[in-house]
């Protein structure tokens, strides 16, 4: 989608993007892209969309800049240090999921969101100098062993009567607050995930994420790399959606260039995308066990996991790292036993999924820990923009695949699964759903893949024309988006990824308060995040 943005003036920014949600419907809030625009300044871009029609749109807001007073320095500690700190209103009380997405900014930007309860970093050490994603941010490599000190409190940005910029600091925690650290050594947040939770005797009160562990820079790289060297950043994202991660980022790139792909590229994405989100949905299946002490329902869906992987192996070399999409088609053709086996593994999935919830999914110890856990309704999950599976079992319609379609999703017939128990069980017996889908949607293309070129031919160097663009695709977890703007150059300006699971974890905090801290470990395996997705 190339992007025209809607421009407001500043001083009614925040009342127009009241207006979009309340008078034009967009109530989803996609991403929040912050970015130094260069002479304009720094600033961000903000995709909407309107969940009854489709429609989206994008408004661009750059900020204006203040020294802030109150002995507050732009790194939101010590002495002011005369440095201009750059602030825009916040829609965190509009939309719920920019309360990450603003802090996310905040941390590469230092872009202050002014009424945000909370500006603290989200991704980097709080004793970490400078706002690395500015253009101007110069690296060294000096580091540190000491421990970083976080601060109990969040600093809350405000323009006084007189219109300075002051700041004042909000308690995360109360004198009697008893908080735990989960993780990020915690083998239920399925990686360096550390959730500080404030908990009444077992109770959970508060969920506070801390991301940033494995962290790597991966957008302000992708700055200094050709396209062709970005692609093989994507499968490191997440392994268990490598596919459609690179998917999305080659689509946005050939979007911007304008390349027309063959139909046997289409298909053969199709297919591989439908294999990684079967892969993704046995791993999941299997760890929901896991987390729940059931080792057999573990053991079942990795045996078959297997079995989906051998196929991809055949084709791209990869069971983990695939390597497959690029710009312009494809690295390679299928392999010559790629459709004989991938038609046997439709028939050996089959009947076999059916197992997993005779073993675990319909026994009474897991409908005891799944249903009514985690419980979040459908306007909340379009609030804090729970995509994926985890949305659908709230009602919500949100399948990029259906609500733009790309490939051949539109010509090929399945049904999108939606629940309406809003909680942990139905997600997992949404994900279970959708392996039949996914079977299906393989099913049609198998037979009918046509003859034509597997790679459209590209120029050795790869340059984008100037513009804006954002394309995403359905992940194994939710949506996944890349925001690229070119200046014409081989080298992408600023390319940004809306990942899975950030929103998934800043969701974790409503849906958990009043649950019981064991109901924390069915939540999160449930919602089905995948750290190094959200760090990026």
């Amino acid at each position: 989608m190339k992007l025209e943005f809607l421009s407001f003036d500043f001083d009614k920014f925040a009342s127009e993007m009241q207006n979009l949600k309340e008078k034009k419907h967009f109530d989803y809030l996609v991403t929040i892209v912050g970015e130094d625009f260069g002479e304009e300044g720094l600033g961000c871009v903000y995709i909407l969309e309107n969940t009854d029609n489709h429609e989206r749109c994008s408004v661009k807001m750059l900020a204006k800049t203040q020294i802030c007073g109150d002995g507050m320095s732009s790194n939101g500690t010590g002495v002011t240090d005369g440095q201009l700190i750059p602030y825009i209103p916040t829609v965190s009380n509009i939309w719920h999921v920019a309360d990450l997405l603003e802090r996310e900014v905040y941390d590469f930007y230092g872009i202050v969101f002014l009424g945000h309860p909370d500006m603290r970093r989200l991704f980097l050490r709080s004793d970490f100098k400078g706002h690395p994603f500015r253009k101007d941010w110069q690296f060294n490599d000096e580091y540190t062993l000491e421990d970083d000190i976080e601060p109990d409190y969040g600093l809350e940005y405000y323009l006084d009567k007189d219109g300075h910029l002051q700041s004042k600091q909000n308690k995360l925690f109360g004198p009697d607050d008893y908080v735990i650290n989960i993780g990020p050594q915690h083998p239920s947040t399925h990686g360096v995930l550390r959730l500080q939770t404030v908990l009444n005797g077992e109770t959970v009160k508060r969920v506070y994420p801390h991301l940033g562990y494995i962290h790597r820079g991966i957008e302000k790289m992708c700055e200094n790399m050709t396209y062709p060297q970005t692609l093989a950043l994507t499968d490191r994202l997440n392994y268990l959606s490598a596919m459609m991660h690179r998917h999305a980022l080659v689509g946005v790139i050939e979007e911007g260039m304008g390349v027309e792909l063959t139909d046997r590229i289409k298909y053969i994405r199709t297919i591989m995308d439908e294999l990684q989100r079967l892969d993704s949905h046995l791993l999941y299946v299997g760890c929901c066990a896991q987390d729940m002490g059931a080792l057999t329902a573990f053991l079942y869906s990795m045996r078959d996991r297997e079995h989906v992987l051998n196929c991809m192996e055949e084709t791209t070399g990869g069971r983990l790292i695939q390597n497959y999409y690029r710009i312009g088609g494809l690295q390679d053709d299928i392999d010559p036993n790629f459709v004989k086996n991938v038609k046997d593994l439709v028939k050996y999935m089959k009947p076999i999924i059916q197992e997993y919830v005779d073993v675990f999914g319909d026994n009474i110890i897991t409908h005891n820990r799944f249903e009514k856990v985690g419980p979040m309704s459908l306007e909340d999950c379009i609030s804090y923009a729970v995509t994926g599976p985890a949305g659908r079992a709230s009602g919500w319609k949100n399948d990029v695949r259906k609500n733009h379609p790309y490939d051949m999703y539109s010509q090929v017939e399945w049904e999108q699964i939606t629940m309406t128990g809003c909680d942990t069980m139905d997600r997992y017996t949404c994900h279970i759903q959708e392996m039949y889908q996914s079977l299906h949607i393989i099913e049609q293309l198998i037979d009918n893949i046509p003859e034509g070129d597997f790679y459209v031919k590209q120029k050795p160097i790869i340059k984008v024309p100037e513009g804006q663009w954002y394309f995403s695709v359905e992940g194994a977890s939710g949506e996944f988006g890349v925001y690229l703007d070119s200046r014409g150059d081989k080298s992408p300006y600023r390319l940004k990824m809306r990942p899975m699971g950030l929103s998934l974890t800043g969701a974790l905090d409503p849906m958990l308060r009043g649950q019981k801290i064991a109901d924390l470990v069915a939540t999160g395996a449930a919602i089905d995040f995948v750290i190094p997705d959200i760090d990026r």
